[in-house]
């Protein structure tokens, strides 16, 4: 199985740390965000991975040189300029001889099962919605408990993760997010799919607090 990481942005709301290294070489918990993703994807059978980049390639490039590849098959494909999601797919996808393969954002850190995913044609997983501030429940004009990020009950959001079929390739943009463009078309014309995980630990890096929050949760999220 194939896999493809989209890595290419510079994380600026990450400054002053990717004024220094890129994104996926960001530490949690002392191993590179990169380092979990492909151990994470290794638990479900995927030996080949590729790599989208466009900031500090060459720091990516020695980083896996010096791990040896932490045990896979990597490609890198470089971004000159950037190109989006959709873009990014579709000139990372031209070198994949696989009928299908694992799309995975690159700040992306969780457990989601993906041999889920593979059961539907090009799916998208979704997790339930959480609130980003503590909420308080109330029985009348009482407070009776205080709970922290809320899941929001059928309340679902795009984790960040896809599995899609090779054909999916041509309808991709040269330039463009899949989120803008082939996906609200599929949506319309029923050819896109979704793999609802509930109780699923996700964590997007986007913020120091997220660094933070997730680096408590990864011993249990990748064993």
């Amino acid at each position: 199985m194939h896999a493809i990481i989209l890595a290419g942005g510079r994380g600026k709301r990450l400054r002053p740390i990717t004024d220094y290294v890129p994104k996926p070489l960001v530490p949690l918990n002392n191993i590179p965000i990169i380092e979990w993703q492909i151990s994470y994807l290794k638990k479900f059978g995927v030996k080949e991975i590729t790599i989208c980049t466009g900031y500090k390639t060459e720091m990516i490039q020695n980083f896996l040189a010096i791990k040896n590849n932490l045990g896979v098959k990597i490609k890198i494909s470089v971004e000159k300029t950037p190109l989006g999601t959709g873009g990014a797919i579709k000139q990372a996808g031209l070198s994949i001889k696989d009928k299908s393969f694992f799309v995975l954002n690159g700040d992306t850190i969780t457990n989601i099962d993906l041999g889920k995913l593979v059961k539907k044609q090009n799916s998208i997983a979704s997790i339930e919605l959480k609130t980003k501030f503590g909420v308080v429940e109330i029985d009348g004009d009482k407070i009776t408990r205080f709970k922290e990020k809320k899941e929001i009950p059928n309340v679902w959001m795009n984790a960040g993760i896809y599995y899609l079929q090779k054909e999916t390739l041509q309808d991709l943009p040269k330039k463009g997010d899949i989120e803008k463009t082939v996906f609200p078309d599929y949506a319309k014309k029923g050819k896109l799919s979704t793999v609802k995980f509930k109780n699923a630990m996700w964590h997007s890096i986007d913020s120091f607090k997220d660094i933070e929050e997730c680096s408590l949760d990864l011993n249990k999220i990748i064993k």
